[in-house]
């Protein structure tokens, strides 16, 4: 597992099995589980006016040395998919459409991060046996881009703005928000978790934490700099007196095998 920045990946080569298909634009996420459901693709003058979307089931290895990641797709069915315009927003109807299209199985159709399970399951011959579950849920995907800017606001005012996305790679949960605090602390950074904020008001860009400005203010300090090392995560966590996403996902797991 990676951690990285969504700015990071911004620009990456995407490699099809045939031929580049262009590059990373920005990511669709859901408000409910904070995970990435879609990559958003610029096509360049290949397929102008669509919105081409991939799915991280079919993200098979992202290289931070060249730049790249891999997409085991090829042009064709990427060109032969379900269309959307590129000024519309993802209706239910077409994630349907495309889920039917590529086979995968889809992610709102039961009680975890990616449905059936709390992580992808990459395993093609696993995917006809999935059947959709009777606890699905209606997603509400936002873009990374339009939440860039977000202002957090603490219990007791405002601390900062939304700056960049942390991502884990393998399971394309967003792990992070990087918080840029200039206008209070300037020059400071500080990560805080989708699990810890308490709302979102879309309609006014805000995000609100059940945090006190201080204790955002006193947690580990975050730069482009840091090693996000489990360690780090540790000492983040136990800052916020929060137990980490990790402990979670090993109790799904045991209960899903």
């Amino acid at each position: 597992m990676i951690l990285i920045r969504a700015k990071t990946l911004k620009g990456y080569q995407l490699d099809s099995w045939n031929g580049k298909i262009g590059k990373v634009e920005e990511f669709y996420f859901d408000d409910h589980y904070w995970t990435i459901r879609y990559l958003v693709a610029d096509t360049g003058n290949w397929l102008t006016g669509r919105q081409v979307l991939i799915s991280p089931y079919v993200l098979e290895a992202v290289n931070n040395v060249k730049e790249l990641i891999t997409v085991g797709l090829t042009k064709k069915q990427i060109e032969e998919s379900p269309s959307l315009n590129s000024d519309k927003p993802v209706s239910k109807q077409f994630e349907t459409d495309y889920y039917g299209y590529y086979g995968w199985p889809i992610y709102w159709g039961g009680p975890y991060m990616w449905g059936y399970y709390p992580y992808l399951e990459r395993d093609r011959e696993q995917w006809k046996n999935f059947t959709p579950g009777e606890n699905g849920w209606d997603p509400h995907l936002r873009s990374t881009h339009q939440v860039t800017g977000y202002h957090i606001q603490a219990t007791d005012g405002e601390i900062g703005h939304v700056e960049d996305f942390i991502i884990d790679d393998e399971t394309w949960a967003i792990r992070y928000l990087i918080v840029n605090t200039m206008n209070w602390w300037p020059g400071k950074k500080v990560l805080l978790s989708p699990q810890w904020i308490e709302s979102v008001s879309w309609g006014e860009g805000k995000v609100s934490v059940d945090l006190l400005r201080d204790t955002i203010r006193n947690s580990p300090e975050y730069s482009e700099a840091s090693l996000l090392t489990r360690d780090y995560e540790i000492g983040l966590h136990r800052h916020y007196n929060r137990h980490g996403y990790w402990v979670d996902e090993k109790i799904h797991e045991k209960h899903c095998h």
